[in-house]
């Protein structure tokens, strides 16, 4: 089990690079920040603050999504292992006390039979 939690984060940290280099790519390609980089006439309205400002947050939000939803399959695969490794105790467990009542009515009866007998 825990060599499958280890692939999935490190899933989910090839998921967070990927997502923060398509966050990036998609963001320079788009109208809006071709225009602020001087894709105006005669580099006319150029506005470089926005590699300051707008980057930073579009290539954060591009590795904290994939991190997040890696995050929670992670969390969902913990759940689901101790909820089977829970029910799995507890089924052994009620089978335990069935097979306990079976031996003391058993018991119980062989102990009428015995004494039946003297």
């Amino acid at each position: 089990m825990e060599q499958r939690e280890t692939a999935a984060s490190c899933g989910g940290c090839v998921l967070s690079i990927a997502g923060a280099t398509a966050a990036a790519l998609t963001w320079a390609s788009s109208a809006r920040t071709r225009r602020h980089m001087g894709a105006g006439f005669e580099g006319e309205g150029t506005d470089y603050s926005v590699l300051l400002t707008e980057l930073p947050l579009v290539v954060a939000a591009g590795a904290a999504l994939p991190a997040l939803a890696c995050a929670l399959l992670i969390h969902q695969m913990r759940r689901r292992r101790r909820k089977t490794a829970r029910d799995t105790s507890r089924d052994t467990a009620q089978n335990t006390a069935e097979d306990t009542a079976e031996d003391t009515a058993q018991a119980t009866t062989l102990g009428v039979e015995s004494q039946l007998d003297e």
